[in-house]
């Protein structure tokens, strides 16, 4: 299943910069291990924001939960899911 996520990152303004490096350093990390094995399929940031735009691509929404609740920044996210399917009138033969 394909699923169109926005995460709105709000980190306290009073964390210390070394605990929020901290914590940026092991989302990127993960983020691109989900993308190396397909489960992230899209990542754009949002222009002006300390946000992005994601397509996942996972078995059902019990396993973007999983996903999305693992992630080192998930307390300081606000996040919107859409489910996604694939339009009749696309010309892309990989959409699901």
């Amino acid at each position: 299943m394909l699923f169109k996520v926005t995460m709105d990152v709000q980190l306290p303004h009073a964390m210390p910069k070394e605990a929020a490096d901290e914590l940026k350093l092991a989302e990127r990390e993960l983020a691109q291990s989900l993308q190396r094995s397909g489960k992230w399929r899209h990542l754009w940031r949002v222009a002006g924001r300390y946000a992005n735009v994601s397509i996942f691509d996972v078995d059902d929404a019990a396993e973007l939960h999983d996903l999305l609740t693992g992630l080192p920044l998930f307390p300081y996210m606000k996040i919107d899911v859409e489910a996604l399917c694939r339009h009749p009138s696309s010309i892309h033969e990989d959409d699901r």
